[in-house]
């Protein structure tokens, strides 16, 4: 055998005599099936050509036959693949990739509800934005939680409290202020007067005379008239009533009750302010402010009393030490003063601020005794505010249980 002799071909090797053959499927171009495994294959077809129609292929990706195409028709609307199994222009591999590329499952849960049905699951979904919802906290953390909302049920909150100690504070400065504006009133000056017991003028007044200049003085101390509405006046003789001293000492004692007075006027509306506050913000609140504000007032009132009774010149003397300059206080019998208020009216105008005082604040304190039913009223009342605050702050964790069973639901 020559090398220009013919070759034998063999008969296993022609590719080309029966390329429908089925052990030549191997050699086709694979189409991009869907999830059925089952495409149609359709060949380009040229312009003004027939497209022949084309033999099943055995095996399961049976291709059904395509019937011919006339001349002048557009072909269906198939991506043309040549037989390598590429497209052929850079559009044409754009659709075939939009076309294998599944849809991207929505990120909600609302979405996914309202998606087709019919469409096939994915293998890969994105978790939805709430699903940490659905994982409950570690038993330690849900423990600790629970104590910190009790603990801040039962906590008070501080303001009654500071009213609370206010309005017992207050008390007994109000209570000795309004005593006090009771004493220095034209209705004490007459029954002082006029009581039986009490000392006559050694030097010439009549109780109409002490009655008519003794007015002047007690309203010189509550009006706003200067020194010169006692220095003005003058007795039957025509001669000054008042002495310059005796007018400079009652400025000074003016000043001091008006002081009071206007303190005792603050004090009484900052209580009223605490009485409204309590009432809104704490059950029985008012009840233990007045309380204590009555034993404080009894202890002061009472530490007082002693020691007037054990020296009342030395406690007289203390108490204008306090408010007045030394020698701007003391007068002879023969002036005005002490003509018209001698010693025994200090003696008299002070148990009657004790007594006023005293009584007032025993009464405040026999009616806020906290008995058993107060004390039950009180303690309910702050049980069922408790709760409310315990219902209020469990209002949370119910809104995050509900959002998780939706969440699930969805």
């Amino acid at each position: 055998m020559s090398d220009k002799s013919p070759k034998p071909q063999e008969p296993d090797t022609d590719v080309h005599e029966d390329p429908n053959e089925p052990a030549f499927d191997w050699m086709k171009p694979k189409s991009s099936s869907s999830a059925s495994g089952a495409a149609p294959a359709t060949k380009a077809t040229p312009a003004n050509t027939a497209t022949p129609a084309t033999t099943a292929t055995p095996a399961d990706n049976a291709t059904p036959a395509t019937t011919a195409t006339p001349a002048n028709t557009a072909t269906p609307a198939t991506t043309a693949t040549p037989a390598s199994g590429q497209p052929e222009s850079r559009a044409d591999r754009k659709a075939a990739e939009a076309a294998d590329v599944e849809p991207e499952p929505p990120l909600f849960a609302d979405t996914l509800a309202g998606a087709s049905t019919d469409k096939q699951p994915s293998h890969y979904s994105e978790p939805l934005p709430t699903s940490a919802l659905q994982v409950r906290p570690p038993e330690d953390e849900v423990a600790r939680r629970n104590a910190e909302r009790e603990q801040a049920a039962k906590v008070k909150p501080i303001g009654p409290r500071v009213f609370q100690v206010l309005l017992a504070v207050f008390y007994p400065v109000i209570l000795l202020v309004l005593a006090v504006r009771a004493v220095t009133s034209p209705l004490f000056l007459w029954v002082e007067y006029n009581r039986p017991g009490f000392p006559g003028d050694g030097y010439g007044f009549s109780t109409d005379d002490r009655m008519t200049y003794g007015s002047y003085a007690v309203d010189y101390l509550s009006n706003w008239a200067g020194p010169r509405y006692l220095g003005g006046l003058v007795n039957q003789d025509g001669a000054k009533l008042f002495k310059d001293s005796e007018v400079a000492h009652m400025a000074d004692v003016k000043l001091v009750i008006l002081s009071s007075f206007g303190a005792g006027l603050l004090l009484i509306i900052l209580s009223i302010i605490a009485i409204l506050y309590l009432r809104k913000r704490s059950n029985g609140g008012i009840r233990r402010g007045l309380f204590a504000g009555s034993i404080v007032t009894l202890v002061i009132i009472i530490g007082l009393a002693v020691l007037a009774a054990l020296s009342w010149q030395q406690f007289f003397t203390e108490f204008h030490r306090i408010f007045f300059a030394n020698g701007t206080w003391t007068f002879s019998l023969e002036d005005t003063l002490i003509r018209l208020f001698p010693g025994q009216f200090w003696i008299d105008a002070g148990i009657v601020i004790g007594a006023l005082v005293f009584l007032v604040a025993t009464l405040t304190f026999i009616f806020t005794w906290p008995t058993k039913q107060r004390r039950g009223l009180a303690g309910k009342q702050d049980a069922a505010d408790g709760d409310d605050t315990g219902d209020a702050a469990a209002v949370p964790n119910d809104d995050e249980s509900t959002k998780e069973a939706t969440e699930v639901k969805r």
